[in-house]
This record gives structure tokens, C-alpha cells and sequence, in this order.
């Protein structure tokens, strides 16, 4: 079988992995001395918005996983649809379904959804058995994240929390201007609404998965550069909504419950068809 690439699945691939990323939490000494100098910089930041953030950023790390609705905007086309768990605590991982029609990927699997995972630095996504090719007889395909980011960029990601709510929460914190929108109500419940432009210096490590039009997430987001940050954060102290905008792509995504969700595991490696260079060169092709 010849995988056909469609930028729509891929793209929500790559979108799906730093829907949570803005700043990773093994780069602690970068994100310090950037705000340091954001400390230097940025004229008329209020300590309370400070204060406000590192409540909300210790918090949700505490926590370790969350309950989670997120849409995937990647400009044509419908919005693809995911919700499911996203776990940190014991090193990033997700267990979401995903709309199969939205992210086109009709020909692997009848199912209305698809399940997908994301464990140890791969991507896992549940789907019919194929009759021929890498996928024949399996269950489930694997992509590694560095189909999606290049090398150096899915190395960057990786790591106990580098996807983490609370690693994006880290990365507000330490942009050089945030700014307070004031209180709104969001899915019923009242917030304060904060806002940043994140740039490459604002990211440590992660910024080799940003700005490269030679990976797959490059190609999508137009080599951007910058990450426009919104997270609203409730009464509790713990993010409500939280939207990042890559270029052209946007990810929203809604917290219904933290704490207390199912262990994600990789599915066994007998039902598993591994595609990740058959991706590469079709994303290559594409580029």
C-alpha cells in the first residue's frame, strides 16, 4: 500500500503535539534568563499578573493530567475536532478521538472517529486493518514526531512535560509582554482572559520545532516564528480555555477536569505498522 499524505491529518499531527508546548519545562535555566530579561524589558508589567500565572502554572502541573475538547483550525477546510485525556505527570502523553472526515483519513479506517495516541515521542492512530504495505494486518499506525518536527525539533519536545499544559502556562509566563483582557465567561465559567506573543527567544530548545519550512509543521504554519498565546484562567486558579496561533493554524482547547484520568500506554508493538519514513518522504515531496 502506497500511504497517500494529505496535509489535513498531518498537519493535525503536528498541531495535536504543541497544542501545549510554548515553552517546555526541561528548559528551566532558558526560560529564566529570558525572564530575566523580559524582567529588563518589558515596561508596566503588573507583578499581579505575575503572581496570577505562577499560581495558575503550579497548579496545573500539580495536577498531572486533564480531561480536555480541542479543535484544530488549519485554515481550509473543517475545523478537526479531538477531545479526550492529556496526561503529564509521568512524561506527555494523550488518549483523544478525533473526527475521521475532518482529518480525511477515510481510507484507513470505516470508523466515524479516530482514536489517537501520543506515547513516548510517537503517534499512534487506531485504524482497519490495511490488505497490503506497512499496515497490512495491523491495527494501529505509528508516526514518530520527528516526521512531523525534524530531528532536532522532536527532540525538543520530548522530555518529561514538553507538552504539558502547564509547560505552555511556563511559556506565558515568561514572554517578554503579556497582557490582562480582564474577566469573561468561558463555557460558563468566569475567567481572566491573558494574552502573549511569544517569539523564538521566548522558547529555549523548542524553537528548532518552529520556523523550519523543511519539516511538515513548518510547511503548515508557513515557517512561522511566533506563537500568539490566550489562556483564561478560572477562579480555582487552573486554565478554562487555552488557544495557541502557529501562522495560519490555530489550536483551542477546553480543561472539563483535571486530575484523575486513565494511564495512556502505547499500543502493543504486534498490532502497530510503523510509517514514519513513508511520511517523511511525502513530506519531503510536498515541500
Amino acid at each position: 500500500m502506497k500511504l497517500r499524505y494529505t496535509a489535513a491529518w498531518v498537519g493535525l499531527t503536528a498541531a495535536a503535539m504543541v497544542a501545549a508546548t510554548a515553552c517546555g519545562s526541561q528548559d528551566v535555566k532558558t526560560a529564566t534568563e529570558t525572564a530575566d530579561k523580559a524582567a529588563d524589558t518589558a515596561v508596566g508589567r503588573a507583578d499581579t499578573i505575575m503572581a496570577a500565572l505562577s499560581r495558575a502554572t503550579d497548579r496545573t502541573e500539580e495536577l498531572g493530567s486533564a480531561e480536555v475538547r480541542m479543535s484544530t483550525d488549519l485554515g481550509p477546510g473543517e475545523p478537526i475536532a479531538m477531545d479526550g485525556t492529556y496526561s503529564w505527570g509521568d512524561g506527555y502523553a494523550f488518549d483523544v478521538e478525533m473526527d475521521t472526515e475532518a482529518a480525511q483519513m477515510q481510507e484507513l479506517t470505516a470508523s466515524p472517529t479516530v482514536r489517537t495516541l501520543f506515547v513516548d515521542g510517537a503517534y499512534y492512530y487506531d485504524i482497519d486493518p490495511q490488505p497490503a504495505g506497512p499496515l497490512a494486518g495491523k491495527e494501529w499506525m505509528r508516526i514518530d514526531g520527528s516526521a512531523v518536527f525534524g530531528d532536532a525539533g522532536a527532540d525538543a519536545l520530548s522530555g518529561n512535560a514538553g507538552g504539558s499544559p502547564s509547560a505552555s502556562m511556563k511559556g506565558l509566563k515568561y514572554a517578554s509582554d503579556v497582557e490582562d483582557l480582564g474577566e469573561e465567561t468561558v463555557n460558563g465559567r468566569s475567567a481572566t482572559h491573558y494574552r502573549a506573543v511569544l517569539d523564538q527567544n521566548d522558547m529555549g530548545r523548542l524553537k528548532d520545532a518552529y520556523g523550519d519550512e523543511g519539516n511538515l509543521f513548518g510547511q503548515m504554519t508557513g515557517g512561522s516564528t511566533t506563537v500568539t498565546m490566550d489562556v483564561w484562567v478560572g477562579g480555582k486558579d487552573l486554565p478554562v480555555r487555552m488557544t495557541q496561533e502557529f501562522g495560519a493554524m490555530k489550536v483551542t482547547m477546553d480543561f472539563d477536569r483535571f486530575g484523575a484520568t486513565k494511564e495512556i500506554v502505547a499500543p502493543p508493538a504486534a498490532q502497530t505498522g510503523d510509517v514514519t519514513q513513508e511520511v517523511k518522504d511525502a513530506g519531503a515531496q510536498q515541500g
